[in-house]
């Protein structure tokens, strides 16, 4: 699905119904890029580790977006994820051929990851082992550093049951 409008929704002044949610968006991606994920908290400062530390924050904003009833969000949320990610491919030479394949993988990661997270923070699963699992891929890591993630997320965590709808919509992470 295009991120610009096309020709037709200009002409008929329909916009995408995205936009609405691109400082969500955007405030998932600058938390994912903060600092002290990956030196307190030793995700691999790579690809791969800057895709699990975004998902790591996207799959608690998704859980919330769907406690709060706001399925259509969560859809255009994660479609924004799937338009930035299938970019980013590209930029990095990835080819029309296998784009979709990788997409899948992603979305399939993503997938499993809400899943895990949520077990972890509604269902009093063991996050620092999903976290373990999912965002450092079973490598060795020291416990700090999981630590260290594990503390921060459940901040953000709770930071974000104390969010109204519109202030989360508008961006705000808590």
């Amino acid at each position: 699905m295009p991120t610009t409008p096309s020709f037709l929704q200009r002409f008929f002044g329909r916009t995408d119904p995205r936009e609405g949610l691109r400082p969500l968006y955007h405030a998932v991606v600058g938390e994912g890029r903060q600092p002290h994920w990956y030196l307190e908290g030793a995700v691999p400062d790579t690809l791969d580790g800057r895709f699990d530390m975004i998902v790591a924050i996207l799959a608690q904003v998704l859980i919330r977006l769907e406690q709060q009833g706001a399925t259509q969000e969560s859809v255009w949320l994660t479609e924004l994820f799937v338009d930035d990610m299938d970019g980013q491919l590209r930029q990095e030479g990835v080819g029309d051929v296998v784009v979709g394949k990788h997409i899948g993988r992603m979305m399939s990661a993503l997938g499993g990851r809400i899943s895990a997270y949520r077990e972890a923070l509604t269902d009093g699963a063991d996050f620092g082992e999903a976290l373990r699992r999912n965002l450092y891929r079973g490598g060795p890591i020291a416990d700090a550093a999981v630590a260290h993630v594990e503390g921060k997320l459940r901040e953000r965590w709770m930071r974000l049951g104390c969010l109204t709808h519109e202030a989360l919509l508008a961006g705000d992470l808590g």
